[in-house]
């Protein structure tokens, strides 16, 4: 064979190869945003933080709805949850997609009305999305790039509690599910330097204080804390502040993730093995649970998901003795 014959099967190869990768990221980007991302499905826990003898509780975690009016599917499938009969809502924030969304996110929650739950905002609660360069969101954490469109949080909240829900933006608050004390304390988003952390030690010093069984006999309080984006310097707030157990948003799952590796990237600085699903976070000699959900939805700007399907989580809070 001669030297052109070479180099010329040389550059076929070269080409074949090219176009059979180019072939594979158009159908990777294709299935990501015209299939996965509405392939809805649940994630199941099981969290053993309940003093011994307690009854168990069904939580359902939500989070990163992202919101958009035509988004149908999408609301039906998260009135279907009602289903699980919760005995507690969690949700942290990021629910609006769209300026439009609040009639949708109103639909999609209401089966909900008058089951207990606790819920923080995310950015996306307050802001508008924006268009950007979706390759911006793999070189660090997101910024606003020009000035947002304010939505209306006003009604966003006024809406939760009126399902029956407490705010839990850098405050703390209690409720009482079948017999067990729940403190609950979170903080705005830390993603926008939102989160006050400072605001927690008094917060919960005044809720123990002030509860409505704290002069009375009964099982121990099991502390749960929300924050919308799970960075380390809120994690570590929380578990010195005494969180049995943590519920975030934000990262959704990575979004994009390379099977066999996980997550590019986490849109915060928390480790990548820990974008989503349920592990343990460490700190001062102290350990508490922390449930990061994927979330359900992306900004109307960036509509793809790869190896990282939106979710719902429900967790099963048991008493320790049961393992």
């Amino acid at each position: 064979m001669s030297r052109s014959s070479s180099r010329s099967l040389g550059g076929d190869v070269a080409f074949a190869a090219a176009a059979a990768g180019a072939a594979a990221a158009v159908g990777a980007f294709a299935w990501g945003a015209l299939v996965e991302r509405s392939r809805f499905t649940v994630r199941r826990e099981t969290v053993p933080i309940l003093p011994p003898g307690s009854r168990s509780l069904t939580v359902l975690h939500l989070s990163d709805l992202h919101m958009a009016p035509w988004q149908t599917d999408k609301q039906e499938w998260i009135r279907s949850l009602a289903v699980y009969e919760p005995d507690l809502v969690v949700d942290t924030g990021d629910n609006l997609g769209h300026v439009d969304a609040y009639d949708a996110v109103e639909y999609a929650l209401e089966p909900f009305r008058d089951v207990a739950g606790v819920f923080v905002h995310g950015s996306n609660d307050y802001v508008g999305p924006q268009f950007k360069s979706p390759f911006r969101y793999f070189g660090g954490p997101s910024a606003p790039l020009t000035k947002p469109v304010e939505l209306d949080n006003a009604r966003l909240t006024s809406f939760f509690e009126s399902l029956g829900w407490l705010d839990l933006d850098n405050t703390a608050r209690a409720i009482e599910i079948k017999g067990n004390r729940l403190e609950f304390f979170g903080v705005n988003d830390a993603h926008r330097g939102w989160a006050r952390l400072e605001r927690l030690p008094g917060a919960l010093d005044e809720l123990r204080e002030n509860v409505g069984w704290q002069d009375e006999e009964g099982p121990e309080s099991v502390s749960i804390g929300l924050t919308h984006a799970p960075y380390q310097r809120v994690l570590d707030s929380f578990t010195t502040n005494g969180a049995d157990l943590v519920f975030a948003g934000h990262t959704h799952g990575g979004q994009v993730c390379v099977p066999g590796y996980g997550a590019l990237v986490t849109n915060c600085d928390i480790p990548r093995k820990q974008v989503s699903g349920l592990s343990m976070w460490n700190h001062a000699r102290k350990s508490t649970y922390l449930e990061v959900s994927a979330g359900l939805g992306t900004s109307i700007y960036a509509p793809v998901r790869f190896a990282c399907r939106p979710e719902a989580v429900v967790v099963t809070l048991t008493a320790s003795d049961m393992g």
